[in-house]
């Protein structure tokens, strides 16, 4: 089968091969009535080792980007097809035959890693003509050693683990330019090319413009069989040693920057160096870099005199949280003893502001000086310690970096540290609890305790131990699906993934509620082509801009643009989607949320914003093992505008944060996402009133209009011991209706009809045992198959009970007891 698909593209490329001529090859005229000329035939190529040529490949990849392992399950080697490269066709995916699998054979998160890869006896690539002399040949295939990560799909890589397709430009044998005029370039490294005969040419440089594949290369005749070429050597050096040692790179800019062998001043200004030219929102934050240097140079010059680690960490943090950007930051193992001392004291008890701007204890500890002291949950807040709240809240609080992207988000975390005190201190607040007119001063000793701050973190609820994707199918009948991470494995990820889109296809799920509350991010990539499941067209999603060190500058590349990749047409979901958000969501997770509001897909259901961390993140090293984290790209949407970064994803349906809704037992925002999908798909709700059928009474009756994207709900009570028939028609037998009933909250479908009998667009649920006690249900009318609003008529009959011969009525008992 490789042999007959081999010969197969070569017949295919034999007839397509003009289209990759160039206008004058080497050797031809120039003008049709010109002198006919002889080409001068090429020069063999220079070999050294010659040995029949390679079989086998052996070698490292030595890494030193912290992200490079981040989330990878399946790393693979290949021997990756160049016709992409030869083509220039950005978009080329690797023909699956053309894909030989390598081994990883030592520890791939520790580097360096090792490989072996052995070559086929006849390679399945594309074959290209690429001697420049004017006439139709066989061509050579032509190859790299590559290093790639597999999430989808089967063991070898599709077109959704090439990112698009291409050719690698970094972690392969090859090295690739990331000069603007020649971005994408391959500029040195080894290729292993394929000539099927020995009458192939092969450049034997780059030529005077010093790219790959243009007219201007010199050619050299090449054997026949495998070789590796040396681009490294003046001229191209061809290798046909049996066993191959052949390294991978990593791209100058993917390795990481270490200025951990320097003092603390050299590295501080190497730091802020790096930050001057390559932070990517230095404008958006309007940072002063020379400012911030002459402000805190003297700090780490000082820590590094005295040789003072504790000094030189609290300048470092004091530094990076001048920059109003949760994704820089630095490891808190270096301070973890400031931290717990300066966040340990409290009340025992979180605050909350509601959309009134009133501030209520929503949380108090049992036994904690705010509840020995008489404070009770809800309680309102009118001064802390000793002065006005919102005064209390202007307070500087460092630790509250992590949230200064948005507005909302440091408020929250303002409402947070401000309960934090030193231990021991005394803290005077004054209060109302819920049902006293009368506002209380009281005064308080700080204590040690966490819990209350525990409680108000973004990421409260969770353990740790929770699977990337998990999902149920509500009682409401709608999918569940929370995501709590797109840094842990990502092929278990993608695995997960699949398993839920296939199990709420299957089990026909109206609509899917996608919970992002408690996310903090991690791949991006991974993040967009989750979000594809849900459409039915690729989109383009946005660029993204970084430092180029050639023009001093960032610059956005309008090629690299970041899009859906669609999946199996079997594996997307049409249905209604709505989105559940909370500050939490930071960085992938808000790129993946915004994602799904391009043409409206899906509703974004939230008391506030996201996060607002947008842009990829580096890393580089300091003194005292320290890594410190900044961003280095700008993300932009598809109209290229700053999209995620200090404003976050905002909710599309606000849920109010009131003090009904704050204490309300239940999920609040999980329900308003029911709400809303279940208002899409089954149309406006509107209260039709109550319904009873009290003692006494066999027959009540409701009449009404619904509209083709409404619903009516009545609160029915239905009495106990007796059996009842629920009937709804129209004002004529054209009117289609849908009768359903539900629990008492509406939250849970009991039972649905939609046609009484075959004879009949009215609906009926008849013959209900209510039970022993009278129990309340809600009774929901709809119409279906109609563009205007109907008139209809809802009726609850009592179903007369037949006597079993012999019984006596409970009357007659009754009497006879008497």
């Amino acid at each position: 089968m490789r042999t007959n698909r081999l010969l197969t593209l070569i017949v295919t490329i034999l007839y397509t091969l003009a289209a990759f001529q160039p206008a004058t090859a080497i050797g031809e005229k120039e003008v049709d009535d010109a002198p006919a000329t002889i080409a001068e035939p090429a020069p063999v190529a220079q070999i050294i080792n010659e040995e029949g040529g390679p079989v086998s490949i052996t070698g490292e990849l030595s890494y030193s980007n912290a992200f490079f392992t981040s989330g990878v399950d399946e790393p693979l080697i290949i021997l990756e097809d160049q016709t992409g490269f030869v083509d220039r066709n950005e978009y080329y995916i690797f023909p699956l035959e053309s894909q030989v699998l390598g081994q990883i054979t030592s520890d791939f998160y520790t580097s360096p890693f090792s490989y072996s890869l052995s070559l086929p006896k006849v390679p399945s690539g594309g074959l290209r003509d690429v001697d420049n002399n004017g006439n139709e040949d066989t061509g050579v295939m032509v190859f790299a050693i590559a290093h790639w990560t597999n999430l989808f799909g089967d063991r070898y890589l599709e077109e959704r683990d090439l990112h698009g397709g291409g050719w690698s430009t970094g972690y392969a044998s090859t090295r690739a330019s990331d000069e603007v005029e020649t971005r994408l370039e391959i500029i040195g490294g080894k290729f292993i090319i394929f000539a099927p005969d020995e009458m192939q040419g092969f450049p034997s440089g780059f030529g005077a413009d010093d790219l790959l594949f243009t007219e201007d290369d010199p050619i050299a005749i090449v054997p026949q069989g495998y070789s590796v070429v040396v681009m490294d050597e003046e001229p191209f050096v061809f290798d046909r040693a049996a066993r191959q040692i052949i390294d991978l790179y990593e791209p100058e800019k993917a390795a990481i920057n270490d200025f951990s062998d320097l003092g603390y001043a050299e590295a501080f200004q190497a730091m802020v160096d790096l930050f001057r030219n390559e932070y990517a929102y230095t404008e958006v934050y309007d940072l002063d870099w020379d400012d911030l240097f002459e402000t805190y140079s003297p700090r780490f010059a000082k820590a590094g005199e005295a040789e003072d680690s504790k000094a030189y960490a609290l300048a470092m943090r004091d530094f990076i949280w001048e920059i109003p950007d949760g994704h820089v930051g630095m490891p808190l193992e270096a301070i973890s003893d400031v931290f717990r001392e300066e966040t340990d004291g409290g009340l025992g008890i979180a605050l909350s502001e509601l959309d009134d701007e009133r501030i209520v204890v929503s949380y108090i500890l049992e036994g904690a000086p705010a509840a020995n002291a008489g404070m009770e949950l809800g309680a309102e807040i009118f001064a802390w310690d000793g002065g006005a709240v919102e005064k209390a809240l202007e307070r500087e609080f460092v630790w509250a970096h992590q949230a200064l992207s948005t507005e909302h988000t440091l408020r929250l975390q303002q409402l947070r540290y401000i309960t934090r005190f030193p231990l021991g201190s005394e803290v005077e607040v004054t209060f109302r609890n819920p049902e006293s007119e009368e506002e209380q001063t009281v005064t308080m000793e700080v204590i040690s305790e966490r819990a209350s701050f525990s409680h108000s973190s973004f990421f409260s609820g969770i353990d740790g131990w929770e699977l990337p994707v998990e999902y149920e199918i509500l009682p409401s009948g709608y999918g569940y699906v929370a995501i709590y991470s797109f840094s842990d494995n990502e092929r278990l990820t993608v695995q997960l993934w699949e398993r839920m889109i296939e199990t709420f296809l299957e089990a026909d799920v109206p609509g899917i509620i996608i919970d992002m509350r408690k996310n903090g991010g991690g791949n991006g990539y991974l993040a967009d082509q989750l979000g594809a499941y849900f459409f039915q067209e690729e989109h383009i999603l946005g660029y993204s801009s970084a430092y180029n060190e050639s023009l001093g500058d960032f610059y956005l590349d309008p090629r690299s643009e970041d899009r859906f990749i669609l999946p199996p047409e079997d594996l997307r979901y049409d249905g209604e989607v709505a989105v559940i958000i909370a500050p939490g969501c930071f960085s992938a997770c808000e790129f993946f949320t915004y994602n799904l509001t391009i043409d409206e897909r899906a509703a974004v259901v939230g008391n506030y914003g996201t996060g607002g961390l947008g842009g990829a993140v580096d890393d580089f090293l300091m003194p005292e093992d320290m890594t410190i984290r900044f961003t280095v790209t700008r993300a932009v949407n598809a109209d290229k505008e700053v999209h995620i970064e200090a404003q976050g994803v905002l909710p599309t349906v606000h849920v109010p944060v009131t003090y009904e809704s704050l204490f309300k037992e239940g999920d609040l925002l999980l329900q308003a996402a029911e709400d809303y999908l279940t208002d899409v798909i089954l149309g406006e709700l509107i209260d039709g009133g109550e319904l009873s059928l009290g003692a006494g009474s066999t027959e009540v009756q409701a009449n009404g209009v619904v509209g083709p994207d409404q619903r009516v709900r009545y609160r029915a009570t239905l009495p106990g011991n007796r059996i009842v028939s629920i009937y709804l028609s129209g004002i004529d037998d054209t009117v289609d209706t849908v009768l359903g009933i539900y629990n008492e909250s509406g939250s849970n479908l009991l039972g649905e009809n939609d046609d009484a009998d075959d004879d009949t667009r009215g609906s009926a649920l008849t013959e209900l045992d209510v039970g022993e006690q009278s129990a309340n249900f809600m009774l929901e009318v709809r119409v279906k198959n109609s563009n205007d609003i109907q008139q209809f008529t809802l009726k609850i009959v009592e179903v007369p009970q037949e006597e079993e011969d012999g019984e006596e009525s409970d009357d007659a008992e009754d009497s006879a007891d008497g």
